[in-house]
């Protein structure tokens, strides 16, 4: 009943189907078909198929896709070289999100068809839309390594607009209300608060920033480094993940007398000294620095119940700073490609291509925020040489340990 072709052969089973059986191109044994067919006809097509597969180079041993998912997502996880921040992202978004369903299975089994029904679930189960769209990509991109290391075919993630993130709109303060909140907060972050407003750094950058790092003549801050918070509790500063992330933002000269203070009753010592620091001496913190702002905003007596309700927003977060400055810098003129280089958001090639218009054009969109500050009617403090340090519920002798 055997039919004999040069490549293979079909032949009928006890059952009444085919059976196609080949050469294996790696281990030249003969090997069958993981599927049988109704028919003779559809068995030799078949046949016919693994030939011109195997002859173009495009077969894929079906052994391979038997490799267990979560184990193979491990070794990926590790193969990366990421950034201590980002590597617990991912191990928590596939410990969360992707193992529940796809660890224990084979990496060959994953459909495009259990992926969609995989994604709806998590969307039925309220698990928030950005985090959703986080966990389809990182599923894509361990799939796409499984591509490359032909233990299938093709990438099976392949559901249109999945990773998209819809983030909600956040909150767009007033300069008036930056100020609010800068009066009402401890004095020793008074400064953080209108440098995160003005210059738009990140928190992180922040808080590994130095006394070197700061041209107060100039009116610009270099950023060279990150401070990145695990979940354990443990900080690293290191360099930014990207190129894009090292570079000079110019301040308003406004805030220069804001900063000038700063450094003389809280800043540490020397040129290595770093800019901002707790009340104790220690390290900036993000866990910790929460009740700091949420005391602030309470304190300020400010409204931003109008706000809220046009963004959707639950609360006005110290982040929301940094989404202000930017508003107030494009509303300079500034062009997106120099929006991206205060944010640190352009890609390295992006960064050097526009390297010679960073300090002139930088500057002035420093000084239209300057002229929006004066047109506010605010008057910033200047250095008054005082013989006493602000105010500070919890001292500035250990700002100085």
């Amino acid at each position: 009943m055997a039919g004999k072709k040069r490549f293979g052969s079909v032949r009928q089973l006890p059952s009444g189907r085919w059976q196609v059986r080949y050469r294996d191109p790696a281990t030249g044994l003969r090997r069958p078909d993981e599927k049988t067919y109704p028919t003779k006809t559809d068995a030799e097509i078949r046949l016919s198929q693994l030939e011109a597969d195997i002859t173009r180079g495009k077969w894929v041993d079906p052994d391979a896709g038997k490799t267990n998912f979560g184990e193979y997502a491990d070794t990926w996880l590790k193969e990366r070289g990421l950034a201590d921040r980002t590597l617990e992202r991912y191990e928590g978004v596939l410990r969360l999100y992707i193992k529940p369903t796809f660890g224990a299975g084979f990496v060959g089994e994953i459909t495009t068809a259990k992926v969609r029904s995989w994604r709806a679930k998590l969307l039925e189960a309220k698990v928030g839309g950005a985090t959703v769209a986080k966990s389809y990509r990182v599923l894509r991109a361990v799939l796409n390594t499984a591509v490359d290391d032909e233990l299938i075919d093709r990438n099976p993630c392949r559901i249109p607009g999945a990773d998209k993130e819809d983030s909600a709109e956040r909150p767009v303060l007033t300069i008036e209300e930056v100020y609010g909140i800068a009066d009402a907060i401890e004095p020793r972050y008074r400064a953080l608060v209108l440098m995160a407003a003005f210059s738009t750094l990140r928190f992180g950058e922040f808080a590994a920033l130095q006394r070197r790092d700061i041209d107060l003549e100039l009116g610009i801050v270099r950023v060279r480094r990150a401070q990145a918070e695990l979940q354990t509790g443990q900080l690293k500063v290191k360099r930014p993940k990207s190129e894009a992330g090292v570079r000079p933002v110019a301040f308003p000269a406004s805030i220069v007398g804001e900063l000038t203070e700063h450094l003389r009753w809280f800043g540490e010592p020397g040129s290595a000294g770093r800019v901002f620091v707790g009340p104790r001496g220690g390290r900036l913190r993000r866990s910790n620095f929460h009740d700091v702002w949420t005391a602030a905003l309470d304190k300020s007596g400010l409204d931003f119940a109008h706000v809220l309700e046009e963004t959707g927003a639950d609360s006005v977060r110290f982040h929301d700073l940094r989404h202000t400055g930017n508003n107030l810098a494009a509303d300079t003129g500034a062009s997106t490609r120099e929006l991206m280089h205060r944010m640190g958001h352009s890609t390295m090639d992006a960064a050097l291509r526009y390297q010679h218009m960073r300090g002139d054009r930088d500057r002035l969109i420093a000084k239209g925020m300057d002229d929006a500050i004066k047109k506010s009617g605010i008057k910033p403090k200047k250095p008054r040489g005082r013989r006493k340090p602000p105010e500070d519920p919890k001292g500035t002798a250990g700002a100085r340990d």
